[in-house]
């Protein structure tokens, strides 16, 4: 059975950090881009992070600095470290994994994906 599970989400004060995991199962990481991608309320689901076949990663501006993506293939698990979250970093975040037309490269694009997890919330609070 193909499908992206996201766990690690949690409400954390700002300034704090978080560790998301997206476990994969029925997808061979060595073939498929895998991205994060994130969605607050009444906004569009943006491009967070992705990283490449060959482990290539590429991050949107907001975030460069502070979060890390970083995967295990023999866990068939791909991680997300966010470092000094903001309150601006609020929103569900989710895992997409997509055919890769360049072992080297990934996209923040969402139509280069073709399968979603559910998500997980992630709340940087006071």
């Amino acid at each position: 059975q193909q499908q992206l599970v996201e766990s690690g989400g949690d409400l954390v004060q700002p300034g704090g950090s978080l560790r998301l995991s997206c476990v994969v199962s029925g997808y061979n990481l060595d073939h498929y881009v895998i991205g994060w991608f994130r969605q607050a309320p009444g906004k569009e689901r943006e491009g967070v992070s992705c990283i490449s076949i060959f482990g290539s990663t590429l991050y949107a501006d907001s975030v460069k600095g502070r979060f890390t993506i970083s995967k295990d293939n023999g866990k068939n698990t791909v991680y997300l470290h966010m470092g000094s979250l903001k309150p601006e970093d609020s929103g569900i975040y989710y895992c997409a994994a997509g055919p890769s037309r360049d072992p080297s490269i990934c996209a923040l694009a969402t139509d280069e994906y073709d399968y979603w997890g559910r998500g997980t919330q992630v709340t940087a609070l006071s």
